[in-house]
């Protein structure tokens, strides 16, 4: 054996003077699909809208990601929080739907109350005339 057999071969000056091929254009290599990875996981991302309301039909809502709050304390018409929970699940929407009628109810028990309270100011309006 002899050192020449031993020894790699040299880089040709040759390759690295000569100018490279063009690079065929990008519609000839036909894309490949991203391959996903059987251990990995989707990063999930985390919102937690919270609506309240009372017994007076007004609502609220909260926006947080995490521990940031990314709006606070707004106003939430009840037809908007019926629509959104019928948008999202019925399980959602049914439960929502029966406080939000059981709210309706109080009020319009709650307007009768005054509309007879106004009448019968006025009939003692009147007899005092």
């Amino acid at each position: 054996m002899t050192a020449d057999t031993l020894m790699p071969e040299a880089p040709s000056t040759e390759a690295a003077t000569t100018p490279m091929a063009p690079a065929p254009p990008s519609e000839a290599v036909p894309d490949k699909a991203p391959r996903k990875s059987a251990g990995r996981k989707t990063k999930t991302l985390e919102l937690t809208l919270t609506v309240t309301g009372t017994a007076d039909g007004e609502w609220r809502a909260e926006l947080k990601q995490g521990t940031t709050f990314l709006a606070r304390d707004l106003a939430v018409a009840a037809a908007a929080v019926s629509r959104a929970a019928r948008e999202l699940h019925d399980d959602l929407s049914t439960p929502i739907d029966a406080v939000i009628e059981e709210a309706r109810v109080q009020q319009a028990a709650k307007v009768a109350a005054l509309e007879a309270e106004l009448e019968a100011a006025r009939r003692t309006l009147a007899d005092l005339d």
